[in-house]
């Protein structure tokens, strides 16, 4: 006679337990618990409700080395302190919360290295849909090897979806960097300024080629020479930002304006001037891009362009968990102009 467990080494419950309470087949409970097709919503609502009642809980590693991590996505992100990073993981992470997935998070640094190497890390941990926020790079040449790896990933059955212009070969959500450039210079250039500085972030991301792009347009539609326009590349950051605008100050003390690419760097313009005694916008106006939550706090508040943020995170999670079409879907974004109190126009 077999030995039964006491009640003190009693096993947990497990899915054929919930499928046999429930009158259901193990099929058709291991569908109703992974949401998967072939089960009627009344069905699976009921099975849920019975693993529910016996204490029955997902062995989600069981079902990796089964079958690949379904329930999981990866998310590739340039810097997890960036805020614009962060609300794009706010509107990634808010919807795999109510799919019932999971999100893996990792930062490169905006290193094309550490990007192939995540990519082939959740590949190793047999994720199976990935979302990469962050702009890609200028140069094709420097996407090769991350092109090529996500070729192999998505043959094998991957599904990727990037935020940014990419050189990939994958379904993108692209934010509008050169649009919303040119209406943040239009705004200055109505303002009345004609000095301006650019506080241009790295020099090798597509991100930072469109929003110069814009800015250069509505410039040259003005009827005024680019040329004249000093950019000085930096970091991201607000420490970018702040020793970006000492070297454009140090060469342009007559500037009335300073636009930055991103907000942390305008941050970090906002805290150099007012610190080395310019008045903000009384003196030199300055405008950020992005509109992190950050930019209405600072004082003054931050005047810039507004992007659909964690809505573009929400849109790329949404690609990646659809079939692949023929062709690589393209989702593009609006802007807006939030103008607050750090531009006014040019003293006399």
């Amino acid at each position: 006679m077999a030995h039964r467990p006491s009640s003190g080494a009693r096993r947990p419950p497990r899915l054929v337990d919930v499928a046999e309470a429930a009158g259901v087949s193990l099929a058709t409970a291991s569908r109703a618990m992974t949401g998967s097709t072939g089960v009627s919503p009344q069905v699976a609502a009921h099975v849920q409700a019975v693993a529910s009642q016996v204490g029955y809980v997902p062995n989600s590693h069981a079902r990796a080395l089964a079958g690949g991590q379904a329930s999981m996505v990866g998310l590739i992100v340039h810097d997890v302190g960036d805020p614009y990073f962060g609300e794009i993981a706010r509107g990634v992470l808010r919807e795999t919360e109510s799919l019932g997935y999971l999100a893996l998070i990792s930062q490169t640094q905006r290193d094309p290295g550490a990007e192939l190497g995540r990519i082939r890390a959740l590949r190793a941990h047999r994720v199976t849909k990935i979302v990469m926020a962050g702009s890609g790079y200028i140069e094709a040449a420097t996407e090769v090897d991350i092109a090529a790896e996500v070729r192999s990933y998505t043959a094998a059955g991957g599904r990727v979806a990037v935020i940014g212009r990419h050189h990939l070969p994958v379904d993108a959500v692209l934010p509008d960097n050169a649009g919303g450039g040119v209406t943040l210079m239009r705004h200055l250039l109505d303002l009345g300024h004609r000095r301006l500085g650019v506080l241009g972030g790295p020099a090798n991301l597509t991100t930072v080629e469109d929003r110069l792009a814009g800015l250069r347009t509505a410039f040259d539609v003005a009827g005024l020479d680019w040329r004249s326009v000093p950019v000085v590349h930096g970091d991201f950051t607000r420490e970018g930002g702040a020793a970006a605008t000492e070297r454009l100050m140090r060469a342009r003390p007559d500037l009335t304006a300073v636009v930055a690419l991103n907000d942390p760097m305008a941050v970090g313009a906002l805290s150099w001037l007012l610190n080395h005694g310019r008045r903000v916008p009384e003196e030199i106006s300055v405008a950020g891009f992005d509109d992190v939550p950050v930019a209405r706090d600072v004082y003054p508040a931050l005047t810039t362009i507004r992007l659909p943020m964690v809505g573009m995170g929400k849109q790329a999670l949404e690609l990646v968990l659809k079939p692949p079409a023929s062709r690589p879907r393209r989702r593009r974004t609006p802007h807006e102009l939030v103008v607050r109190a750090s531009t006014a126009p040019p003293p006399p």
